[in-house]
């Protein structure tokens, strides 16, 4: 147990470090704001790119990685969305954002670094695949959701299904992260190895995405906070660490993924929720405090849900 938390606690302790940071004082949140734009579009991507460039997929599929963890994507936001509509009297757009705040979890800032450090070098290859399609899909079906929703209200108004997916593929053709791992495919695939100067520069980079990513998350967090809808925040949150772990963890057994692969997106999955619910939130107008709130509470007991899993996982 003491190894778990070795491997967890520095995790949500550097969290912690950089809420402390701007709540006393020492520097301002927009500071953490730049600190995360450096992480997401130089920092992760360059570590993306370095891993699947140098990679050894030992003819591993990533089809039943994708199928593992989306299959657990697809109860939990389910699950939430059903709360928010049946169970909390919500309209559909608050479900599909109770859905997306379940099931939306923060591989990149902290469930990246936290499968390096409990995983090793075979948590990051499957890692870097689930990340290759994770941004697309979770934009993708959260925005067309929340159209439908709108559409639904509206009596039929809003855009349609190709202007939503041009947008989003514009959208991804610029997107950083996207970018690294395309880079990185092209590397692995040509065979050449990087000149050793590249490389050590690379790497250097790669090295701080981890720290980086989290302090700076710390920083972000005074924005949120616990503002109402804690009732249904409660049930998204419960969703979030224990059923979206539990649905993944099954699927992988099911379908037979190796010991790593399983361990690193059951970890992934049982992190805080992303801050793209609030995007998503901030983007439609809608559920700003269930978000926040959800965002909040995860990042919370998130320690403890960690290190559960990590426990169950051995």
């Amino acid at each position: 147990m003491s190894e778990i938390f070795t491997d967890v606690l520095p995790i949500f302790l550097l969290i912690l470090v950089g809420w402390a940071i701007v709540r006393a004082g020492i520097l301002k949140a927009n500071v953490g704001d730049a600190m995360s734009e450096f992480v997401f579009k130089i920092a992760v991507p360059l570590l993306l790119f370095q891993t699947i460039a140098q990679a050894d997929f030992h003819g591993a599929s990533p089809f039943r990685l994708w199928v593992a963890y989306f299959s657990g994507v697809a109860v939990t936001w389910t699950a939430g969305h059903f709360a928010a509509t049946h169970l909390f009297k919500r309209d559909r757009k608050i479900g599909v954002l109770a859905g997306v705040s379940s099931a939306f979890a923060n591989n990149i800032f902290i469930g990246l670094p936290l499968v390096g450090r409990a995983v090793g070098p075979d948590g990051i290859v499957a890692m870097s695949i689930l990340l290759a399609v994770h941004l697309p899909i979770m934009m993708i079906a959260g925005t067309m959701l929340m159209e439908q929703a709108e559409r639904k209200e509206n009596g039929g108004g809003g855009r349609g299904i190709t202007e939503i997916l041009l947008q989003v593929g514009r959208n991804l053709v610029r997107n950083p992260l996207v970018l690294g791992l395309a880079a990185g495919v092209v590397v692995h695939l040509v065979g050449v190895p990087l000149p050793v100067t590249v490389n050590t520069v690379v790497q250097d980079i790669a090295d701080i995405a981890g720290p980086a990513a989290l302090i700076s998350l710390g920083m972000a967090l005074r924005q949120y906070g616990l503002s109402g809808n804690l009732a249904i925040a409660s049930v998204t949150s419960a969703f979030k660490l224990l059923l979206l772990p539990a649905c993944v963890l099954a699927a992988g057994h099911l379908l037979g993924l190796s010991p790593e692969w399983r361990k690193a997106i059951v970890l992934t999955s049982s992190v805080p929720t992303g801050v793209n619910a609030w995007l998503i939130a901030n983007r439609f107008g809608v559920g700003h405090s269930l978000a926040a709130s959800t965002i909040t509470l995860t990042t919370a007991l998130g320690a403890l849900s960690v290190s559960l899993w990590a426990f169950m996982l051995g």
